[in-house]
């Protein structure tokens, strides 16, 4: 690669790299790009120095996020000094549905600004510096919207359902990064997974803010979540579906009854708590009490026997007292969820709690709560995987690592295996029989080589 500006030569052979941070709606919107550029005539590399394009997929619902991506960003900068042609794109909730013109002041070297999802942005640039003829445009929304280099390895793939959000939680920037919420029609989503479906694709993630509000904004008689899990599910080559991140208030029977009833829906329901105290939920803004939640967790469990539960905690938000805080770590404790997330409260400009509510935790008593609730959860998780010891179980194998396949249970367990037979696993449903677990991940065998090595010692 030369230090030269765009020559006819060198936009012949335009390599991309993606760097994305954030959730899986952001790597769901890289996939776009990455198709979007692909269908330009781009090649992806894993090598940010060999990249012509370089898109930063970002991410601000904490300062951390916001951190690292602002610390890739200026590491960017002797690389575009030396190579001027480099085109350094920024995306995602950095930028927002609004634009953010502080940003082309604070990164004079980035070349393009792109709102959560918003491929057009990048494509017009290439259009006015590099216009080519005979190519087509591509708006991220046409198929495949798999790039080349993920066909038939991808075997998880997010699909983005409900855009925005509503909800405007008092500590939450979403809303005003991502705006209002829209929910994708039921068809267009289909035929998305279909397409998917044909690059390799085994397992759709369906996402949204609030994923079980998927249609209220389309009216009455709109489809909901459990007509869009039916509808996906008959998706000829896709074998599980997964939907996060619902929200207590909307999760009502019918989900709970889509979820026990279509086989491809799997049993692992992601639904956020974020504190055990109901003072601290009020100044949250969720809308639901403890109490609300915890007969929630009761009915999908009596309703969905041995599903499994992931949720979600912020610790040291303002004014959050060491009884509050005990109080988040009891019903945790009580509930034995099989996940917990837990983030540690940081104040977002634009949303009501950093407009009127001290940040009032100091930052090493927050680092104290985030390492209590992750050492309960921890127990809790190795409590509950045990349970699995010795049981047959079927995993989707989504790849390799260290040298042993990896894949999930339906209820969203990591189970590694290893397997001497050169057999290509990939995408595979697969019988297996645990024999070590832990709080994060679990090995096992083969169940067919465990069930051949018993019958060879009864010989």
């Amino acid at each position: 690669m030369d230090d030269r500006g765009w020559d006819e030569t060198v936009a012949e052979f335009m390599k991309y790299h993606i760097w994305t941070i954030g959730c899986q709606m952001n790597s769901s919107d890289s996939l776009r790009v990455a198709a979007a550029l692909e269908a330009r005539g781009c090649e992806y590399t894993e090598d940010v120095r060999q990249a012509d394009i370089v898109v930063l997929n970002t991410c601000v619902v904490r300062q951390s996020a916001e951190d690292r991506a602002s610390g890739f960003l200026w590491s960017l900068k002797p690389l575009k000094e030396r190579r001027p042609g480099l085109i350094i794109a920024l995306m995602g909730c950095m930028v927002g549905i609004r634009g953010n013109g502080r940003l082309r002041e604070q990164f004079p070297h980035v070349d393009v600004l792109m709102p959560p999802g918003d491929v057009q942005p990048l494509l017009h640039y290439l259009d006015q510096v590099l216009p080519q003829e005979g190519v087509e445009r591509c708006d991220g929304s046409v198929h495949p919207i798999l790039p080349a280099h993920l066909r038939g390895q991808l075997i998880s793939a997010p699909v983005p359902v409900v855009l925005g959000c509503n909800h405007v939680c008092s500590y939450c920037v979403i809303p005003a990064r991502r705006g209002r919420e829209r929910s994708r029609p039921l068809a267009a989503i289909v035929s998305e997974v279909e397409a998917l479906a044909r690059s390799g694709v085994r397992e759709v993630v369906l996402l949204g803010q609030i994923v079980d509000r998927y249609g209220y904004d389309l009216g009455a008689e709109a489809p909901r979540l459990p007509d869009l899990l039916a509808a996906v599910s008959e998706v000829e080559g896709i074998a599980r579906i997964r939907f996060l991140t619902s929200h207590p208030n909307y999760f009502d029977d019918s989900l709970i009854e889509a979820v026990r009833t279509l086989p491809k829906v799997c049993e692992h329901i992601e639904v956020p708590i974020q504190a055990g105290d109901d003072e601290i939920l009020r100044r949250m803004r969720r809308g639901y009490s403890v109490d609300d939640y915890r007969r929630l967790i009761e009915r999908i469990r009596e309703r969905l026997p041995g599903c499994s539960i992931a949720t979600d905690v912020i610790v040291g938000f303002p004014g959050e007292t060491e009884r509050q805080f005990q109080n988040t770590l009891d019903l945790l404790a009580e509930l034995e969820m099989d996940v917990c997330h837990v983030a540690m409260y940081s104040p977002r400009p634009g949303t009501l709690a950093a407009a009127t509510m001290v940040d009032d935790v100091p930052p090493e008593e927050k680092k104290r709560r985030l390492d209590a609730v992750n050492a309960l959860q921890e127990e809790i998780a190795a409590r509950i995987n045990r349970r699995l010891l010795g049981r047959r179980v079927e995993i989707l194998v989504e790849g390799k690592q260290k040298g042993k396949w990896k894949g999930r249970t339906r209820t969203n367990k990591l189970v590694f295996f290893s397997d001497e037979s050169g057999r290509d696993w990939r995408g595979e449903l697969v019988e297996v029989v645990v024999t070590w677990s832990g709080p994060w991940s679990m090995q096992a065998e083969l169940a067919a080589v465990r069930e051949k090595d018993a019958a060879m010692e009864t010989r």
